[in-house]
């Protein structure tokens, strides 16, 4: 008698399992449309999520890199004292006093202008 227990409990079994496949076969053939579909939206949602994440990863990583050396930066140093502005600005003046001394004006006498002489024009044909 166990043997008939076990054979009808494994049949029962069984064909509660062929039922079950039966069903999840015909719903699952018509919502492959709709499942594949959310599944690509996921998937897409995943790597803009990801992709972002790294993105925002890497801006505050390079944010936080400047900010810890532009207090040691020379450059931004120099450009935030009003005292190399200064300098610059004299060493500039200096450089146009010294330009200005060294220049020198060459007259061509035979290029001024001279009133008294009359320039000959070419006569048209």
């Amino acid at each position: 008698m166990a043997l008939s227990n076990d054979t009808a409990l494994s049949s029962l079994l069984s064909k509660l399992l062929q039922d079950h496949l039966e069903q999840t076969n015909s719903s699952a053939s018509s919502q492959v449309g709709t499942a594949g579909g959310s599944l690509e939206i996921i998937y897409v949602l995943m790597m803009v999520g990801l992709f972002g994440f790294f993105t925002v990863g890497v801006m505050v990583t390079n944010i936080r890199a400047r900010k810890l050396e532009d207090s040691q930066n020379p450059y931004n140093m120099y450009i935030a004292t009003d005292i190399w502005h200064k300098k610059d600005q004299e060493y500039f003046q200096a450089k146009l006093i010294e330009n200005y001394k060294l220049c020198c004006v060459f007259e061509n006498q035979l290029a001024v202008e001279q009133p008294s002489v009359h320039i000959p024009e070419e006569k048209s044909s």
